[in-house]
């Protein structure tokens, strides 16, 4: 602090020295006694000491109250250390400039952001309604080739739901409702929706009733469980999805599957926003965008998730659901 204040004022300080050399040497041209030199001098180092403490101390105040605003500044509307010269005025009054028209950037980029999450919002609404005609018209003339175009018609809607959550995490506080539910009444409806796909690739689905009740937000883990079961049906060409809860964690739910499984050095990241790894490079129709919302959402129920895998073997997703961290209110 003191090295700071001595460097700000060198100035000062050198103008300083020199007026006293001139003062110490005006006094020996007139060959005046050495006396009245010596209390002259200390006359004045002692009042320029004392005002150098003065200055210190208003200096380490003022620099006190800026640390102060850096730490605990959250909006535009703050007060600045009233200024000394008008040197200082003027850099406040910049300050002040780029505080406003930082803000004024913020305000306008936050305009756009909503803009265009109404937009998309009307957007995934306004689609489920061609998605909803076009299930009916399949539904009323079933045959081999319509079975294919509903099991297309579910992926194209499971999209739109995600467009939906990607949006609404943003907020995902405000939308949350959690109550004590049934754990299979989940389960049960987001394995009915991909039903068809199972009969398809003929995937064998190993599921027991877990009997297990989870306090939890009905709508935003049902999306969550389908989103895993849509990642375990793309990657699972032959073999077999279970889903129960893990002998060990009681508290854990288990979706396993038999599938060409995720690279060991892509697990550390398969929870970051557009990572796709080596299935994504390999599947060009991946978004990177499934497991990160799945992980966002769960850290909002304060529920875990947790992946591992073996390639050419599988993959294993557990979630956690922890009693303790949540309570009814």
């Amino acid at each position: 602090m003191l090295f700071s204040y001595l460097k700000s004022r060198k100035f000062g300080i050198l103008i300083i020295f020199i007026s006293l050399g001139i003062f110490v040497s005006v006094f020996f041209l007139y060959d005046l006694p050495l006396e009245s030199i010596g209390y002259a001098s200390v006359l004045v180092l002692l009042f320029l000491f004392l005002v150098a403490v003065f200055d210190f101390i208003s200096f380490v105040r003022q620099h006190n109250i800026l640390k102060k605003l850096q730490s605990s500044i959250t909006i535009s509307d703050f007060m600045l250390p009233e200024p000394k010269n008008l040197i200082e005025e003027d850099y406040q009054n910049l300050i002040k400039i780029l505080d406003k028209a930082r803000s004024e950037a913020i305000n306008e980029m936050d305009r756009t952001y909503r803009d265009m999450v109404d937009y998309y919002t009307i957007w995934a609404h306004q689609i489920k309604i061609p998605i909803s005609a076009m299930r009916l018209v399949l539904q009323s003339n079933q045959n081999n080739g319509n079975n294919e175009l509903q099991e297309q018609l579910i992926r194209i809607e499971h999209y739109v739901e995600m467009v939906l959550q990607y949006l609404r995490t943003e907020s995902i506080n405000a939308d949350l409702l959690l109550r004590r539910v049934q754990l299979d009444d989940i389960i049960k409806s987001a394995v009915k929706q991909y039903a068809k796909t199972f009969i398809r690739k003929k995937i064998k689905l190993n599921y027991n009733s877990v009997n297990f009740e989870v306090l939890t937000d009905v709508k935003w883990l049902t999306f969550v469980l389908k989103q895993i079961l849509s990642n375990a049906l793309k990657y699972t060409n032959t073999g077999e999805i279970s889903i129960y809860m893990d002998p060990n964690l009681h508290d854990t739910l288990v979706i396993e599957d038999t599938g060409i499984g995720i690279e060991q050095e892509d697990l550390p990241r398969i929870f970051e926003k557009g990572f796709t790894g080596y299935n994504g490079r390999f599947d060009h129709k991946s978004t990177g965008i499934g497991l990160y919302l799945c992980k966002r959402i769960l850290d909002r129920l304060s529920h875990s998730i947790n992946v591992s895998s073996t390639v050419g073997k599988g993959t294993r997703v557990m979630i956690g659901f922890k009693k303790a961290e949540i309570t009814d209110e």
